[in-house]
Order: structure tokens, then C-alpha cells, then sequence
């Protein structure tokens, strides 16, 4: 049985890719899934070796074929993003790709091709194999693309007999958050301890409760207010969801960013690290990553 952790907050910036990174330095037997693909950053921590580019195919844009085209007005009066012209000519950065002026089109002259909207690959990095993707500016059907490389991984998890995905999810609550919860093991929230902190945690941890998803939080900069740091412990045990870790502010771990390394590359010895690693232990070993099936402890550990 494969299992699947996601890793993923309430806003950006709450330090769940580096998390993400330091586990897979913890992790063996594991693929590592960049599922954030609105603004893929693992890759700046990971430097993967690029062994497979694919195109990633989204939605449709529309096309007005000139010589079957009779100008007859029924397109660009159904379009409501009035991205069709005087000339009859699609405005391609207007235009949403709904479809609605090729079912209306009397003529059929309007063509419906697939457009590129980004790339996925494969690749290899310091601690495994690693999917990720690079959606192109301003593209639609991130959604799509989150479901394909959370696909992909666990393809690869399949050939290679892997037992464990760990995936860098996005963040907030939107459609690629959905696409990335569907389907897995369970779930990390990483929260920093304010007002909003909370407010986006529970966002989170109500979409967790309708995909019955099993959950976990770890707190980020706990120290900076640790009563709103054991408010959020309340709220945790309320919803079900344990807190795994408390992380402490350090500066280390922005540092580590900086230098294109997981904490463990830059302060393996530090004592942020050896906190990491306990939480590791935490989540490895709890109900939640074992609620689909018996996950081997020390099979799971580098």
C-alpha cells in the first residue's frame, strides 16, 4: 500500500515547503511530489536532475475560421468576456475558453483546440525521485495539473515499490487544494501562531472533514506567541487533528533557503533539527498515516 502525506497552510509562506524538504532528507523509500504548481518552488531546494519533460495540455481556446465564417454576429453576442472583435478575431488573453460561441456558432466555424499550458517532469534529486510541474503565466486548470503530478508520483511509487509520497501541496483552500487532498493518506497543516493563523488553519481543516481526511498540524514560529500557540492545540483536539510539532523561530531555516538546502544540509546538528526529526517521528508513527493500512516505522526512516 502506498501512502500519501500532504503538506499544506492556510496562506503562503508558513514554511510548509521547507518542512516538506527537511522530511525528505529524513524519509527513505519515497517520492517527493511538488503539487504547488501556481508557484513551484521545491525545485530551488531540491535541484532535481530533469529526466523527462512532458507538455501539459489545459483547456481550449476558441478560434474563428475565417473561410467558413459568415459574420453573422451569434459569438460575440453570446460571449460575455467580449473577447471575439469587430473582425471577427478571438482575443486570445481575453478569451476564458468556456466554449459557449463553438456550441452556438451556426456555422461551426469556430475551432476548439487544446492550448499549452505548462510542463510536468520527472526528475531526480539528492534524496529520490521527484514530480513537479511549471504552469505557464496567467494559465487556467491548475486543478488538472495538481491531479496529473499527484498521478504521476504515484506511478512511480508503484514501479520503484516505494511505500511512502510525500507531497508539497498548495496553499489556502482553492481548486488545486482540492485536487491535492483527494485520495490521500493524511494531512499536515503547518499554522503560524496569529488571528489569521487560526482563521486559515480551520479553512483548511474543514476541507480535510469533508474528504474525511485524517489531519495533523505543526506550528510554526510557536514561540513568537505560544497562547495563541496552545489556542491552536485546543482548536486541533476539538477537530481531531493532534499537534504533531512545535517549531521554533530561527532564522537558520530562511538561511538554509537562501543556500538552496534543507536544514539538515545546512545545521545537521543544530537543535532546530533535531526538532524537525522528532516531528518526523510523530508523524510517521501516528493514527492518522496509519488509518489506511500498517506503515513500518523504521522501513520509513533514512
Amino acid at each position: 500500500m502506498i501512502n500519501e502525506l500532504v503538506i499544506v497552510s492556510g496562506k503562503g509562506g508558513t514554511g510548509k515547503t521547507s518542512l516538506t524538504a527537511a522530511f525528505s532528507a529524513l524519509a527513505k523509500g519515497t517520492v517527493l511530489c511538488d503539487a504547488d504548481v501556481d508557484a513551484a518552488d521545491m525545485h530551488l531546494l531540491m535541484q532535481p536532475k530533469i529526466c523527462q519533460t512532458t507538455d501539459f495540455m489545459g483547456g481550449g481556446q476558441a478560434c474563428v475560421d475565417p473561410q467558413v465564417c459568415t459574420q453573422c454576429g451569434t459569438c460575440r453576442d453570446v460571449c460575455r468576456f467580449g473577447a471575439i472583435d469587430e473582425t471577427f478575431t478571438v482575443q486570445p488573453i481575453l478569451c476564458e475558453g468556456c466554449g459557449v460561441c463553438v456550441d452556438m456558432c451556426p456555422e461551426k466555424a469556430i475551432g476548439f483546440e487544446p492550448q499549452k499550458c505548462g510542463e510536468w517532469y520527472l526528475s531526480d534529486c539528492k534524496y529520490g525521485p521527484m514530480v513537479h510541474a511549471r504552469l505557464g503565466i496567467a494559465e487556467e486548470n491548475s486543478g488538472k495539473l495538481v491531479s496529473l503530478v499527484r498521478k504521476e508520483a504515484r506511478n512511480l511509487a508503484e514501479q520503484k515499490g516505494y511505500g511512502l509520497i510525500l507531497t508539497d501541496g498548495p496553499p489556502g483552500i482553492g481548486c488545486p487544494v482540492i485536487a491535492s487532498l483527494s485520495g490521500a493518506t493524511a494531512l499536515l497543516i503547518v499554522v503560524e501562531p496569529t488571528v489569521s493563523g487560526i482563521h486559515d488553519m480551520l479553512r483548511v481543516a474543514e476541507l480535510a472533514s469533508h474528504f474525511k481526511l485524517p489531519g495533523m498540524l505543526c506550528i510554526n514560529k510557536f514561540d513568537l506567541n505560544p497562547e495563541m500557540s496552545d489556542k491552536i492545540a485546543d482548536i486541533g483536539q476539538k477537530h481531531n487533528m493532534p499537534v504533531v510539532g512545535r517549531i521554533p523561530f530561527d532564522s537558520s531555516f530562511v538561511q538554509a533557503m537562501v543556500a538552496g538546502q534543507n536544514i539538515f544540509e545546512y545545521q545537521p546538528e543544530s537543535q532546530l533539527s533535531k526538532t524537525i526529526q522528532k516531528i518526523w517521528t510523530q508523524i510517521i508513527g501516528s493514527p492518522a498515516m496509519n488509518s489506511m493500512g500498517v506503515l513500518d516505522l523504521q522501513s520509513t526512516i533514512r
